[in-house]
């Protein structure tokens, strides 16, 4: 008995440290651009190393898990992640920390993709339930705790520390998994699509370094068209190989499923909207208006707690509420706050995005809980673990692709250049731009919600892990 609840502390604690590190570093970015020299596209970089390679590597490593067995990968992924964060803590120059996120990227894709097999080999009935349900409360602390974390750590120690803090808590982690979980395999694993992994891994990050590029060298320079068309080009050779594999790691055939679609376009536009935007706010707080790492990460908290109340109101909700009702007018939310924010000037302070922040996090947390359904409630249990790894998939290209994209609309607004006042004008002008792009994405995002999300395609004998089990 006890056993298994040494497997729900390991993989909790695994899950919690890279979902953590989503956030925690946001309001760390100033202090890492003064303390290394940093760029923006620099900064970008420290975000987009972790959530490319996360998205990156998820479905394959939950291929290998199957095959090889889950509690030796999930080792793996603690020992690769701690590597990871100890290398970002001794970190000398911008590049050696983006190589370094990188790393801890792959350890988190390989534990965010074994977790919830291992919870679901651990636990039967209602403690399976029971499991979850205190899984999701601790992956949502995680992301809710991170801007506030950070912060304190920056402001008390070092944004160096938000990374070291990992080690005692990853040796930690995998001396309860080596010495508590038992070790479980799929019998009939599906085989290692190399091919997909080689094709989508590439095609995202040429388009991501494409888009980053475009700051510095402008969009019709010949690398970063080389690199966008040769995205586009591989990315197009990923959707061929898919299709002719007799085992893909991303079936193609789930396109079909109009609800599935519109999960993907949910998960994809969330991240690429508000969660994308939070590192320019973040710089907008203590680049413009002055405050400490500790000072901005307090004043996101009406954000994040919007999040996290509202998602425990959707929870109850979406046993009576079709999912679309939940999801579409969740964005519709995070649209209208992200146009309460816009309109900052140099004389503003933090409580112009106040409003904007709370209808933002209330709409989030209509949209975390039952999104995760349309990805695994539509299919058969077989594949639902594939399924939920394309929406997690699909979340973490929407952050990469985000922070890329708003950095090249914000840096050529605000030209790193400019000096006093033509700077601040330029930085709030950059600020406003991309709230509106943000707000766009996110009403494109709803309106894909409420026409693609249908009820009548989740299935009834679906036993897939409730939504709570999915991490935000």
């Amino acid at each position: 008995m006890a056993g298994k609840w040494w497997t729900l502390a390991a993989v909790s604690l695994g899950v919690f440290m890279l979902l953590l590190d989503l956030t925690i570093v946001v309001v760390a970015l100033p202090d890492i651009q003064t303390a290394l020299g940093a760029r923006l596209s620099d900064l970008q970089w420290v975000i987009d190393a972790y959530a490319l390679s996360l998205a990156a590597f998820l479905l394959t490593a939950g291929a290998i898990a199957d095959r090889v067995g889950r509690r030796v990968v999930f080792s793996t992924g603690i020992v690769v992640f701690t590597l990871g964060s100890l290398l970002c803590g001794v970190a000398g120059d911008p590049a050696f920390l983006a190589v370094a996120r990188a790393i801890q990227g792959v350890g988190g894709a390989i534990m965010f993709a074994t977790s919830l097999a291992l919870l679901s080999t651990a636990y039967q009935g209602r403690d399976r339930g029971m499991a979850f349900g205190i899984f999701g409360a601790v992956t949502g602390v995680a992301v809710a705790i991170g801007p506030v974390l950070g912060g304190a750590i920056t402001s008390g120690l070092s944004w160096r520390w938000i990374f070291l803090v990992n080690l005692p808590i990853g040796i930690l982690t995998l001396l309860v998994t080596l010495r508590c979980i038992t070790e479980s395999r799929d019998p009939r694993p599906r085989r290692l699509d190399w091919a997909g992994f080689a094709t989508f891994s590439a095609g995202l990050g040429l388009l991501v370094f494409g888009l980053i590029r475009a700051n510095d060298a402008g969009w019709g320079s010949t690398q970063v068209a080389g690199s966008l068309s040769a995205a586009v080009m591989l990315l197009l050779v990923f959707g061929i190989v898919e299709a002719l594999q007799r085992e893909p790691m991303f079936d193609l055939s789930l396109l079909r499923v109009p609800t599935f679609v519109g999960g993907l376009a949910a998960a994809f536009g969330i991240s690429a909207s508000l969660f994308s935007l939070l590192t320019y706010l973040v710089l907008y707080l203590q680049t413009l208006l002055g405050y400490s790492a500790i000072e901005a990460g307090v004043r996101f908290l009406p954000l994040t707690l919007a999040i996290f109340f509202t998602a425990a109101v959707a929870g109850r909700l979406s046993a009576t509420v079709p999912t679309r009702l939940l999801i579409g007018p969740g964005f519709m939310l995070i649209g209208i706050g992200l146009l309460l924010m816009h309109g900052i000037d140099v004389s503003s302070d933090w409580t112009t995005l106040l409003a904007g922040m709370i209808v933002c996090g209330v709409g989030a947390g209509l949209i975390n809980v039952p999104l995760a359904s349309t990805a695994v409630a539509v299919v058969e249990p077989a594949r639902a673990g594939m399924a939920s790894g394309i929406n997690a998939t699909f979340r973490q290209a929407g952050i990469a692709t985000g922070v890329a994209a708003l950095g090249a609309i914000f840096a050529a607004a605000a030209p790193a250049g400019a000096r006093g006042p033509a700077a601040a004008q330029g930085f709030v002008d950059g600020i406003n731009q991309i709230v509106l792009v943000g707000a766009l994405v996110a009403f494109v995002a709803g309106i894909a919600s409420l026409a693609l999300i249908r009820q009548r395609d989740y299935l009834a004998n679906t036993q897939a892990p409730p939504a709570e089990a999915v991490p935000a």
